[in-house]
């Protein structure tokens, strides 16, 4: 047992895949928490409607997946070292562009450069993913993610009640952890074994492009579960505090319930998708996101929101492990950081897209027009899977992947 437990150490959990999971751990506690607790709060404080909120995650997210793409193919070639300072650093100035000024100018400039900021972070970690450990690091690195993606909204949530400016500084606090790890510690990611610098780059547009065709059923998924998500981003906490009536406190509870459930289920769900195969996680998974949206319109008791909270955990830990190795499959293993940029570019659009419609939803509307055609959106990506699954091809879904 010994002997095994070093051995799953020394190929999973290497130095360079945990120094970066550690930079990406703080940095997506004080995205996360930005971006889902405390921007639309500190909005609603200072006047800036939900409309102006949207555009402001909407311009963080095309920010952050415009670079994701060149950012990938800058990791693939420069030390990553300087890279990373040079992003977070921007990523720092704007949190302070955002919280200084106050204005709905300053919190889209302020978005786009924390989006820019953490472009390289998740790459990064994605590239040192080996073959001989390909679901053990993602499951690790998803993981590490959920956690901090339920850690720095619930943290902030509880100190918004007393304080934004004490909520401000735990998220610099942690933005600034993760730029010193990046910047002080020697990074050394020669285990990457990077072939890109022999591959012309209009070669590997040409071979990322070839999967991308291979993958054509997978596309309206990849937008349309973003879109749904981002629709959501910039009317949680209002829609929480006015139709749920749940305080800052309140609704943070309710988001660990259900991130201590995907947490708990994200390996479980995983073996799952290996045994019953792919497309009936992703169908049920789906299913039971809009199922657990729609109902949640109609929720106005403690009890019955968290266990739909519960419900909307257990069913994204059906679809997250299940999408995620499909998608890596179709990730060129000469151009990782490459290629995971281009897949979250195609993704982000429906990240991009997503927070703008649901302002001007909640503005010209209310919250629940928006958490409706969310739910909407997740049932007809439920049905679209159902009616054509996705096809694991053995040249697609071989050895080799």
């Amino acid at each position: 047992m010994k002997r095994t437990s070093q051995g799953i150490t020394g190929n999973h959990l290497t130095p360079a895949f945990l120094h970066g999971a550690a930079i990406l751990f703080l940095t997506e506690i004080a995205r996360s928490a930005f971006l889902i607790s405390f921007l639309p709060a500190y909005a609603k404080e200072h006047q800036i409607t939900l409309a102006a909120v949207g555009v402001a995650i909407s311009v963080h997210y095309l920010a952050d997946t415009l670079i994701k793409v060149l950012a990938g193919y800058v990791l693939d070639r420069f030390p990553a070292r300087l890279i990373l300072n040079i992003f977070l650093l921007l990523g720092l100035l704007g949190l302070f562009v955002s919280y200084g000024v106050s204005t709905p100018w300053a919190i889209v400039l302020g978005a786009g450069l924390i989006g820019i900021g953490v472009s390289p972070v998740w790459l990064l970690c994605l590239s040192e993913i080996r073959e001989g450990s390909r679901g053990s690091q993602m499951g690790s690195i998803y993981t590490i993610w959920l956690v901090s993606l339920g850690l720095g909204p619930v943290a902030v949530n509880f100190l918004i009640d007393r304080s934004y400016a004490l909520s401000f500084w735990l998220l610099a606090g942690c933005w600034t952890a993760g730029w010193l790890l990046a910047a002080l510690k020697r990074i050394d990611f020669s285990s990457r074994h990077l072939m890109e610098d022999t591959i012309p780059f209009k070669q590997q547009m040409r071979q990322i492009g070839s999967k991308l065709v291979q993958m054509k059923p997978l596309v309206p998924g990849m937008i349309v579960q973003t879109l749904a998500a981002g629709l959501l981003v910039p009317v949680l906490p209002s829609f929480a505090s006015e139709y749920l009536a749940l305080d800052y406190s309140g609704y943070s509870i309710v988001l660990m319930a259900g991130g201590l459930m995907t947490v708990l289920l994200l390996i479980p769900m995983g073996r799952l998708a290996d045994k019953w195969g792919h497309k009936w996680l992703l169908v049920a998974g789906f299913g039971a996101l809009a199922a657990c949206l729609g109902l949640l319109i109609y929720s106005r008791q403690m009890f019955s929101t968290m266990l739909l909270a519960v419900c909307l955990g257990a069913a994204y830990a059906a679809v997250l492990p299940a999408w995620n190795a499909i998608l890596s499959h179709f990730v060129p293993t000469e151009q990782k950081a490459t290629g995971w940029g281009v897949l979250s570019g195609i993704e982000g659009i429906g990240v991009i897209l997503g927070p703008i419609l649901g302002g001007w939803m909640a503005e010209s509307f209310n919250e629940t027009v928006t958490v409706g055609i969310s739910a909407l959106l997740l049932f007809g990506i439920m049905l679209f899977y159902w009616i054509r699954p996705v096809r694991q091809q053995p040249e697609q879904y071989g050895q080799r992947g």
